[in-house]
């Protein structure tokens, strides 16, 4: 079992999905696409047509599915000819209400006891991390009624998606006000876990901040 958070889905089809040493024509995703329910930004879903239409043009197996008003059984159904379950990006929020409304939480953790793999893009990232809350430095984003931001803790610190180099002083000032350690991705990086073990990948070197 692997877990891979990264910061874009396109970054996937070029680098990130080989690092599940699996081949592209034995690849089952199940792509939970409950973030995206809540985006109303036209280039950001503009940017997932693209990669949906990448996806088409490949040899993975790829089918969507919204965890919204699912119980365990239907999920755990879904993903039983699955091998990977990867969590869009979107709005951090939203999801992770949807996580603990239908137990997907826990859910999470007997897909990953199977050995299915785990991968992130943003939100998706997000989730897997002790909480939140850096999901909430987009200015207007809804919260969708949240006030706890505790997350699903498979990683022992925070991640700031789509990292840029000009916004750096700007970030290492706000991680100041966090009391767990940050970690950056750009838009071509991730990190994968795998047997206890943090690795970074990417095409740039990793920003430390």
């Amino acid at each position: 079992m692997k877990i891979i958070l990264a910061s874009k889905e396109k970054f996937l089809l070029d680098k990130g999905y080989s690092l599940l040493d699996i081949e592209r024509k034995n690849l089952r995703i199940g792509f939970i696409d409950t973030a995206l329910k809540a985006v109303k930004d036209e280039e950001y879903l503009k940017y997932m047509e693209e990669y949906f239409e990448l996806m088409k043009d490949s040899d993975i197996d790829f089918q969507h599915f919204d965890i919204n008003g699912k119980t365990e059984a239907e999920i755990m159904n879904f993903f039983a000819d699955r091998n990977v379950i990867q969590v869009s990006g979107g709005n951090p929020f939203y999801l992770l209400k949807s996580v603990r409304e239908t137990g997907f939480d826990a859910i999470l953790g007997k897909l990953l006891g199977q050995g299915l793999n785990y991968i992130g893009c943003s939100s998706g990232s997000y989730i897997m991390c002790p909480t939140i809350e850096v999901g909430g430095w987009k200015k207007d984003r809804d919260r969708h009624g949240l006030t706890d931001f505790r997350a699903l803790n498979y990683f022992p610190f925070l991640i700031k998606c789509h990292f840029t180099d000009d916004k750096k002083i700007e970030i290492m000032q706000k991680a100041k006000t966090l009391s767990l350690p940050l970690k950056v991705l750009k838009d071509d990086q991730c990190f994968l876990l795998e047997e206890n073990k943090i690795s970074f990948f990417g095409d740039s070197e990793e920003v430390i901040l």
